[in-house]
């Protein structure tokens, strides 16, 4: 994502960083991605749709999420997304 917003609007926090200042408990930013948009705090599908708005490219997805329908859809493969991370993340290491 980082190489797609040429226009740096993203400002990304390692949140896994002790350093990091963050308004919300480190736990709970770990379970979730979260994103911050107009001074709102938004997590799961939501807050990628935010990303996604601020990314030329990838604006109309943002948009399309904007649908209620669409953005239950996106968070309902993130959810299932979370279940199977796990195990992704240990395959990568190996």
């Amino acid at each position: 994502m980082r190489r797609l917003d040429w226009r740096r609007a993203i400002v990304f926090t390692d949140v896994a960083s002790p350093d990091a200042l963050c308004p919300v408990d480190h736990r709970a930013l770990l379970a979730r991605f979260h994103a911050s948009e107009n001074g709102v705090m938004l997590s799961g599908a939501e807050a990628f749709a935010a990303m996604w708005r601020a990314i030329p490219l990838l604006k109309p997805l943002g948009w399309a999420a904007r649908n209620p329908l669409v953005l239950a859809a996106l968070e309902r493969l993130y959810l299932g997304f979370l279940r199977i991370r796990p195990g992704l993340q240990r395959a990568l290491r190996r």
